[in-house]
């Protein structure tokens, strides 16, 4: 590897170890929470999910928005080739895929019609877990229509839309308007972020007590109750939640900064998750419906911490697996997008600089 891949390689690694931690975090919420219902009490996963909710999905939104700046202002074909087909296509076929695991819960004896019913709506309104990716392809058409709306009118009226009491129970809408700020911020702050991730590895000690500082910040707002029932935390409070969400996506920028330079196994493990975080996002609910039902049906282990550890464990390595099994096969289309789901061809795309990882989630 040439010098200067090389560092480009570690500056950016980060990048794939904060996703890593992201989508861990992802995947342990279903997971326990998944756990926890179905077992009717709570165990010591329930915090480190309740710790991490103000910031769990904000820094997956900054992160997905770091690079959109380096396309936006192409032409619309390749703009959307990378940032809207791309997680069409894994939406559209991942809607599918997981639709047709609960068929019969879906269609209740109705029929194939409902199941198609089902399908048209989720073209509209996007479908369990899902929403994530779809999301992305939204925020990037938007960001793309508004390049030019000077930056700080964007960011404010998305911070405006966060603060905005907005539940009309719409996924689509009311995640859009929850967490575009975030994208925004992403896109905006890109050079900021990586200087900022530059500086937490040049000054790791002072970026160690900033860490332990927000930490103590962030779980006494996470677990604090204030009595009401739309705001039940004050984490989650209007404005504090906005705070809290930025706060916490930059923490993510700072821990995986630290961690890329300290290495080690446990940091090669969360950067080979980041790499294959939209593998681990689309494919994670299987694993971890089996295993629950399984666990819980056995009775063989009783503490739903536990239980919710081993659920996430499972959920997180399965889908590697299987997108190492397949790989190289037929089957690959499962994870990775096919040539004719392109709309540029590789030479044509050439031209922008790729500092990153394919898109993902």
């Amino acid at each position: 590897m040439r010098p200067r891949a090389a560092a480009e390689s570690g500056r950016l690694a980060w990048v794939d170890v904060a996703k890593g931690i992201c989508i861990i975090l992802v995947v342990m919420m279903h997971s326990t929470l998944g756990v926890g219902e179905a077992m009717g009490r709570e165990g010591f996963m329930h915090h480190v999910v309740e710790f991490a909710k103000p910031f769990r999905i904000p820094d997956f939104f900054l992160l997905s928005g770091l690079f959109v700046g380096r396309v936006v202002d192409r032409d619309w074909r390749l703009f959307a080739d990378r940032r809207i087909v791309h997680f069409a296509y894994f939406y559209l076929l991942w809607l599918v895929l997981q639709s047709a695991v609960k068929y019969a819960q879906i269609t209740e004896g109705a029929g194939p019609g409902a199941f198609l019913a089902h399908l048209a709506y989720g073209l509209v309104e996007p479908y369990s877990t899902l929403w994530f990716i779809y999301l992305l392809a939204v925020f990037s058409v938007v960001v793309k229509a508004t390049r030019r709306v000077p930056g700080p009118v964007l960011l404010l009226a998305a911070a405006l839309l966060q603060l905005a009491p907005v539940h009309t129970g719409s996924t689509l809408i009311d995640e859009f308007c929850a967490r575009f700020v975030y994208f925004v911020g992403g896109t905006l702050f890109a050079a900021r972020i990586f200087a900022l991730a530059d500086a937490v590895r040049a000054r790791a000690g002072l970026a160690l007590l900033g860490l332990a500082a927000w930490a103590a910040i962030e779980g006494v707002l996470a677990f604090t109750p204030t009595g009401l029932a739309s705001y039940p935390t004050l984490a989650s409070l209007p404005g504090v939640s906005l705070v809290l969400g930025a706060a916490g996506a930059l923490a993510i920028v700072g821990a995986a900064a630290l961690l890329t330079r300290a290495g080690g196994p446990v940091t090669a493990v969360l950067r080979a998750c980041g790499e294959r975080s939209i593998v681990i996002y689309l494919a994670f609910f299987l694993p971890m419906a089996a295993l629950r039902t399984a666990l819980i049906r056995s009775g063989i282990i009783a503490d739903v911490g536990t239980v919710s550890l081993l659920v996430t464990v499972a959920a997180v390595a399965v889908p590697l697996g299987i997108e190492r099994l397949v790989r190289h096969t037929p089957a690959r289309f499962l994870f990775r997008r096919p040539a004719a789901c392109h709309l540029v061809g590789a030479e044509e795309a050439r031209p922008a600089p790729r500092l990153a990882p394919a898109p993902t989630a």
